[in-house]
């Protein structure tokens, strides 16, 4: 027994020690010991009064000016965005009126190039026409001439060969006055 007394005690030195000293403690955990609650309930009010003056008449004032400042700038930044919005919207409204003014004025001058454009080409088409029917007239009285060579000698052509034709028929030359009052009658006939 000896021997394992001395085994228990002490036998293995190298071994950790485990074992809580019965001196200290009563035994649970502190904060649950119930001959401290007294104290630790007067600790627990005191610091909640501290802690609710500190919060009140420090943090929460701070705070709410900075809400009430953040509130007022908030409202300044709208009343300035709207403003800007209403001076936007009408300088749009100008930018409109006078683009719709500028387009008016464009189509105006168009129209009135376009009528001088006009004026002039149709100026330009009756020179023209008056200069081609010169130049037509011209020529009629050219083919007019041209025709009227062209049907004398066309008589004199067909009472040429109508000479010429009696006399190989015939045998004998016609006569010229003959040859041409019949090509006269002929040429009145067709």
């Amino acid at each position: 027994m000896a021997s394992q007394g001395k085994a228990a005690s002490g036998g293995n030195a190298g071994a950790a020690h485990t074992e809580v000293p019965s001196g200290g403690h009563g035994g649970g955990f502190p904060p649950f010991d119930k001959s401290t609650f007294a104290s630790q309930l007067f600790w627990l009010a005191i610091a909640f009064v501290a802690l609710y003056v500190i919060v009140s008449r420090i943090a929460l004032p701070r705070v709410g000016g900075l809400i009430e400042a953040r509130r007022d700038t908030i409202a300044k930044d709208l009343g300035d965005a709207q403003r800007l919005k209403d001076a936007a919207d009408q300088e749009l409204a100008t930018y409109e009126s006078e683009l719709a003014a500028a387009r008016a004025k464009a189509q105006a001058i168009g129209a009135e190039m376009r009528d001088k454009l006009q004026a002039q080409s149709d100026a330009e088409r009756k020179s023209l026409e008056d200069r081609l029917a010169g130049k037509l007239a011209e020529a009629e009285k050219t083919i007019a001439a041209t025709r009227q060579a062209a049907m004398g000698n066309v008589r004199t052509i067909a009472a040429d060969a109508a000479a010429a034709i009696v006399q190989r028929l015939t045998g004998v030359a016609a006569e010229g006055g003959a040859v041409q009052a019949a090509v006269d009658a002929a040429i009145k006939g067709a």
